[in-house]
């Protein structure tokens, strides 16, 4: 057992001072943010730790850990395709009507949403885990053990994260917890790949039921606390023309070479945004088109992911890119010697909106409080999780670690390991109780 498991570290006071070193923000232009915990959270996290029953609440959660490797396996091994994750949801669905919450719906984008009533049921908490993973249909999802290492596509990001979440239930039935406020315990869709958040911005669109803090869980290690959103713009990009024989139709503006133009023109000008300021990326990711070597290609296509943290350098860097475009076109179609010109559709497949978190809140201040509690120094970071979204719409959102230590994410060899496991749920559980309220 490590320093970090003992029963015997949730004292009180003492062990929630706070000593934290500097540490590296997600982007390598950004001032690094304040680690600094505030008094009045220390405090109310003191207070938090020294309640028998959320000691016996973070206890338990070591003791179901065979029980949370086995739920991991079970989950693993149901495919979730992007757009496809029906089946894991509905299993999903049954896991946490089995761990003890009664009223649970599948909404219409997909979403898994457990209801955990609280004493008041003044505000509305929610704790989610994305259901979906990058794989396609077809991939092999089965589970092979190497050592301690978990080997499967998905298992870390994100099927270990929806094990947290029913730790999480099961550690505060145990201990018999009520909150105050209502707690959503969620499985939500579209956060990989072309998903464009698409089960979070249904959960946020105009009308929804309103949730006022969101706690997203995805990552690994423990430290890992993201307040603020990476944003993105992510488009494909078709040029089209009438095609015809390489020899005999000669001449005819031809889409792949606009295409060819376009990237060359984005990547010599995409540097004067960025090479200065806050981290800002691009990446045409992949290209297509064109019917066999001897023919002119009726249409060629790209597909472009562009990354800042903040919208404005976003929303420049897409300038660049609409600028390539036009200008590639008009070039190739100048150049033409016969035939009608080619035309381009610009089609947005993705938008994540940057957001600017406030290391100063109320909830990003217990998490840090929170992680602190546990021995863990927690390491402020900006990223591209579920959370944009509600931080772009200035509601509370961080979000946090799924325990445990994982690699090679997004490929066949991804793998978990059950290092420190507890600490992803444990972290949740504080936060959870500091933003929800601990009921008489």
């Amino acid at each position: 057992m490590n320093r970090f498991s003992g029963f015997n570290f949730f004292l009180g006071p003492v062990k929630l001072v706070c000593c934290l070193l500097p540490l590296i923000t997600g982007s390598v232009h950004a001032a690094e943010p304040d680690h600094t915990v505030m008094a009045q959270y220390s405090a109310e996290m003191a207070k938090i730790t020294a309640e028998p029953r959320v000691q016996a609440a973070l206890q338990y959660v070591l003791s179901i850990q065979e029980q949370s490797r086995n739920e991991l396996i079970e989950l693993t091994e149901i495919p979730a395709p992007p757009f496809k994750e029906e089946v894991r949801a509905a299993h999903f669905a049954k896991m946490l009507t089995e761990a003890g919450i009664k009223d649970v719906e599948i909404d219409g984008a997909g979403n898994v949403i457990g209801r955990r009533p609280g004493k008041s049921g003044s505000k509305v908490v929610a704790y989610a885990a994305h259901l979906d993973t990058v794989f396609p249909e077809g991939t092999d999802v089965t589970v092979k053990f190497d050592g301690e290492k978990m080997r499967a596509p998905g298992i870390g990001d994100n099927t270990r994260g929806l094990v947290t979440l029913l730790e999480v239930i099961a550690a505060l039935n145990s201990a018999d917890i009520e909150t105050d406020a209502d707690l959503l315990f969620i499985g939500n869709v579209g956060e990989e790949g072309l998903g464009d958040l698409r089960g979070v911005k249904y959960l946020f669109r105009e009308g929804a039921e309103k949730i006022d803090t969101f706690i997203a869980v995805d990552g690994g290690n423990a430290e890992r606390l993201v307040y603020g959103g990476v944003g993105s713009h992510r488009y494909r990009v078709t040029f089209k023309g009438p095609g015809g024989h390489s020899w005999g139709a000669f001449g005819l503006a031809n889409p792949q070479h606009a295409l060819g133009r376009a990237i060359t023109l984005f990547d010599e000008n995409a540097p004067s945004v960025a090479s200065v300021g806050e981290k800002t990326s691009y990446n045409v990711g992949r290209i297509g088109g064109g019917t066999s070597i001897n023919s002119i290609p009726f249409e060629a296509w790209m597909e472009i992911d562009m990354r800042s943290g903040s919208q404005a350098k976003l929303d420049d860097i897409d300038a660049v890119l609409q600028s390539a475009i036009q200008t590639a076109l008009q070039q190739e179609n100048d150049g033409r010697l016969d035939g009608p010109p080619l035309t381009v559709d610009i089609d947005r497949v993705g938008t994540r909106p940057a957001a600017k978190g406030d290391v100063g809140s109320a909830l990003v201040q217990r998490a840090m409080a929170a992680t602190t509690a546990l021995g863990v120094a927690p390491s402020l970071q900006i990223s591209s999780t579920d959370s944009n979204l509600p931080i772009s719409k200035g509601i509370p959102a961080v979000t946090m670690s799924r325990g445990g230590k994982s690699g090679d994410a997004h490929s066949l060899h991804e793998w978990w390991q059950p290092i420190d496991a507890h600490l992803g749920p444990q972290i949740g559980i504080l936060t959870i109780l500091a933003e929800a309220g601990l009921a008489d």
